[in-house]
Order: structure tokens, then C-alpha cells, then sequence
């Protein structure tokens, strides 16, 4: 469900995909290629939510935040993640069933490891490898890992442009937004 709030609706481009299972609510901007898949909820009614260009947003992940959150280009938002964050980098992977609270700043490069809780307020550099409850810094990331978060990207990409040429059954028409 794609819904207007306060007068202000969501701007999505039209070569992102946006499941119709989806809730996409108020100042929200999706850039070019990217994809909010089944369950997601990206609800902007304390600020404005930019998502940057070939981003996912996986099934049952929530973006909301208190302000105004920024997401990068070419993110990986895993499965069933509660992303709070003020900011995300490009190139980020955060690993399903994490949560990210807020004013979270998560630099380019990183990956957050399934599971791992981030306190309010942490700032992770750039490249940081993060795992645990709390969320420490392990590391930087190595080109494995950045081969992995480029990988999902790119199978997210292609997945998303397949939903969305499949179009909706009952109307016959795209639901890709």
C-alpha cells in the first residue's frame, strides 16, 4: 500500500519495484532500481525517508526513524531488520534480523552482521565490520565481504525487475509502482 500523508506523498521512480504487500506511507523518496519487497514498512511521519538508487528493502523490514533518515545507493537491507538509522552509507549490508537504533550512523562500506543490535547513536566508519548485541566493531570489511554485499545488490536488482515485468494478476497490469 503506497499512501499520502500530511499532504506529502511518496515519490517513487518508476523503475523501482514496490510490492503490493508493501507500506510505503508519507515523505518517502525511492530512487532508481531499487526494490521494497513483500511485508516492508517504510513509514515516514517524523521526517522525510530517502532511499537512494538499486537499494532493497527485504521482506518484513521497517524503516522508520525520528528525524530524517538518509539510506545510500546500493544497500542491502536483509530480511526482517528494524532500521532506525539517521544515515546509511552506499554499499552497506545489514544483515537480517538486525535492528538499528536511533541516530545510528552507518558508514560506506560496512556490513552489519545478521543479528547485531546498534546502540542509539553509534557511529560506525566507514568499511567497519560490526557483530553482537551490543553491536561492536570486528573489523574492517575485506574484499570477500564486499564481493557478498555487491552480489545481493545485483541479485536484488535483477530479481526486482523480474516482479516487476510479471505485472499483477488480478488487474493484468505492473505493480511495480
Amino acid at each position: 500500500m503506497i499512501r499520502a500523508l500530511d499532504g506529502k506523498s511518496p515519490d517513487i521512480h518508476p523503475t523501482a519495484f514496490v510490492s503490493e504487500a508493501a507500506y510505503v506511507i508519507g515523505d518517502v523518496e525511492i530512487g532508481e532500481g531499487s526494490s521494497i519487497w513483500p511485508g516492508a514498512v517504510v513509514r515516514a511521519d517524523a521526517g522525510k525517508i530517502t532511499i537512494g538508487k538499486y537499494t532493497n528493502i527485504q521482506d518484513n523490514s521497517v524503516v522508520h526513524g525520528d528525524a530524517d533518515v538518509v539510506i545510500g545507493n546500493r544497500v542491502v537491507v536483509g530480511h526482517k531488520v528494524l532500521c532506525h538509522a539517521r544515515s546509511v552509507g552506499d554499499r552497506v549490508l545489514i544483515g537480517s534480523g538486525s535492528t538499528v537504533n536511533d541516530g545510528v550512523q552507518i558508514g560506506e562500506g560496512s556490513l552489519i552482521a545478521a543479528g547485531a543490535m546498534l546502540v542509539e547513536g553509534m557511529v560506525v566508519p566507514p568499511k567497519s565490520m560490526v557483530v553482537g548485541i551490543p553491536g561492536r566493531i570486528r573489523g574492517n570489511v575485506q574484499e570477500r565481504h564486499e564481493d557478498v554485499i555487491s552480489a545481493t545488490c545485483e541479485a536484488y536488482i535483477e530479481k526486482a525487475q523480474r516482479y516487476k515485468r510479471q505485472g499483477d494478476l488480478e488487474s493484468g497490469i505492473s505493480t511495480g509502482y
